[in-house]
């Protein structure tokens, strides 16, 4: 891994200099020279149950990555929501043969051996992982094949997870200002596509489902031929084949899995929704639907939204920060999902200040980049910060194993370095304008507004 992050960032850092930002020929040549990428040699091995093994060996570093992958999340529920993520917490409770251990005896045993232990949940997966020294990945592997097998779904379990995932949506959707702007603009873009669906489910399904509710969507999604194991580091990749056979082999595989068909109607005009909140500093954003990951025009778009509020120097940034004091943090990101994606613009305003006003001035700036390409330097700043945010994550085991997974569940295939930087740097300013024209039309816009609550907190 440091020879990687030695090559690439030796050519990143070229091409930060003056030539780059005067020449896009000059830093494509740079990039074009060969770069050591230990991710092409992930061997990639099929289970006879039809689980899928990823092992990456670079002994770099003493340390190893186990991540289970579990090809569900919140775009896949149809019945409850948030219960993908409701189960990544039940996932963590106790199984048949650790029950005598007692609650969470999982990450006591992995956390007593100086490892980490987590899980997420997003709206495509469910991930499981541990990052621990070498000698203890086959105890890793033995106890991820027992949760995996033997997890026990109870009512009681689900009591005492129900109440902290609840707690966990009031906290980062309900009582944080940023988190329930952008759920509410997720259920306005899409108004069909399942990732309308925030990702901890709405308060009331969370209230009523039940344990039985649970294990369906155990027995229906967390089969073997829905997963994918991903081990990267240092370790013996025979011999860690040889334990996950044992301790996976056996589990059962279904005939089918089940997908939400939903696809989302073109819009063809702009939605806004109004929220008030506690806060000083009203919100602002506004939501494009986008393509999915993969697409020929992601590069592009991701360049798009460094122009427009990449740093100190992007346009949104000097107009609503420096020409006029509107905004404290401007934003834009293109969020690209399995299924769909999203490209957000906004900002987190100046108190007191016009809401309507700093809109305009976003809009201004959307606009103007399709009529006014990117000049050389904004293209190079924009194409330099994403080399630079993708490369600087590749530096231990544990974001090796998650890059090969996130490729494999995405295409199929472990996408090179070589070829992503590649595609970065031949996106032009014609391609920039020319995403913002066709994704970014104000007919396609939905908006929303968070403004200070006009009634003192608590009252009606």
């Amino acid at each position: 891994m440091r020879s990687i992050a030695r090559s690439v960032l030796i050519v990143v850092c070229a091409s930060l200099g003056s030539a780059a930002l005067a020449s896009t020929d000059a830093a494509t040549a740079a990039v074009a020279k060969p770069i050591d990428d230990p991710a092409l040699r992930t061997r990639v091995t099929t289970l006879a149950n039809g689980l899928t093994l990823l092992t990456l060996e670079d002994h770099a570093t003493p340390t190893v990555s186990l991540q289970v992958w579990v090809k569900v999340g919140s775009g896949d529920e149809s019945r409850f929501t948030g219960i993908a993520h409701l189960f990544e917490h039940m996932n963590f409770l106790s199984s048949k043969n650790l029950a005598k251990l007692g609650p969470e005896a999982y990450t006591r045993i992995v956390e007593e051996r100086g490892g980490r232990i987590n899980a997420y949940t997003s709206r495509d997966v469910t991930v499981y992982f541990e990052d621990v020294a070498p000698e203890h990945l086959p105890l890793m592997i033995a106890l991820e094949g027992e949760r995996f097998a033997n997890l026990e779904v109870t009512e009681e379990a689900l009591k005492a997870e129900r109440q902290v995932v609840i707690e966990e949506r009031r906290m980062r959707n309900e009582n944080d200002p940023e988190g329930l702007a952008f759920e509410t603009l997720m259920s306005l873009t899409y108004q069909a596509h399942p990732y309308r669906i925030p990702t901890v489910g709405w308060l009331s399904d969370l209230e009523k489902v039940n344990a039985a509710d649970c294990q369906a969507f155990w027995n229906t999604y967390y089969a073997a031929n829905n997963l994918v194991i991903a081990i990267a580091g240092d370790f013996d990749s025979a011999e860690a084949l040889a334990l996950i056979e044992k301790h996976f082999g056996s589990l059962r595989q279904v005939a089918a899995i089940p997908r939400n068909p939903q696809e989302e109607p073109t819009q063809n005009g702009e939605r806004r929704a109004v929220a008030h909140f506690p806060v000083q500093a009203p919100i602002v954003l506004a939501g494009y639907p986008a393509p999915a990951t993969g697409h020929a025009d992601s590069d592009a778009l991701d360049v798009a939204a460094g122009v427009l509020a990449g740093g100190r120097t992007s346009r949104m940034y000097r107009s609503l920060v420096f020409d006029a004091p509107l905004a404290l943090a401007p934003q834009a990101l293109y969020w690209e999902l399995q299924r769909a994606g999203i490209f957000v613009v906004g900002a987190t305003l100046r108190p007191g200040v016009d809401v309507a006003k700093a809109e305009q001035v976003i809009y201004a700036e959307v606009a103007g980049l399709a009529e006014r390409p990117p000049s050389p330097a904004e293209l190079g700043r924009a194409k330099r910060a994403l080399e630079v945010a993708w490369i600087g994550g590749q530096g231990t085991s544990h974001a090796l194993a998650s890059r090969i997974a996130q490729d494999y569940v995405a295409y199929g295939r472990i996408e090179s370095l070589e070829e992503k930087l590649g595609a970065i740097e031949r996106v032009s300013a014609a391609d920039v304008q020319r995403v913002v024209r066709q994704y970014l039309a104000p007919s396609k816009r939905s908006v929303v507004q968070v403004f200070p609550t006009a009634e003192p907190e608590g009252r009606p």
